[in-house]
């Protein structure tokens, strides 16, 4: 959704200082435009992307909803159900959804590096004698018995 006229491009800002402003790359911000999560006010005369002081805001609310885990997809998903208000699902309850899936993932994240650290404790305690002698030999090895790495 693009809008241009005088007074809205005197308060118009450029890629590079919307992305000054907020921290985010040129490249994301590129990337957000192009998915429709947030509008541009139409071009520079040098062809530069225009935005709104509104940007800042949805920015901010994209960083915001990526720190809780949610992907660019889910965001999208959730700007569109805004976007349909009444007609589908309100956009407080998709919001929810997305939220439990983000922490669903992030549970399982956490129980794959439990498992991980499960796995390290079980290794130092299985050649505790080995490290500590700073002996590389394992039972196994195919490189020969009594030989030194």
């Amino acid at each position: 959704m693009e809008s241009s006229g005088p007074a809205r491009r005197r308060h118009a800002m450029t890629i590079g200082e919307l992305s000054r402003r907020t921290g985010v790359p040129v490249k994301a911000l590129r990337a957000y435009t192009d998915l429709g999560l947030i509008y541009t006010l139409g071009r520079s005369a040098a062809n530069y992307r225009l935005y709104a002081t509104d940007a800042l805001w949805c920015v901010r609310f994209i960083g915001e909803l990526r720190g809780l885990g949610l992907t660019v997809a889910e965001i999208r998903e959730l700007t569109a159900a805004w976007a349909d208000g009444d007609n589908g699902q309100p956009a407080g309850m998709r919001l929810a959804e997305l939220l439990h899936r983000s922490r669903e993932r992030l549970r399982q994240r956490i129980a794959a590096q439990q498992q991980i650290l499960e796995r390290i404790e079980e290794f130092e305690n299985e050649h505790r004698a080995d490290l500590a002698e700073g002996d590389l030999r394992w039972a196994g090895d195919p490189r020969g018995c009594g030989q030194r790495c």
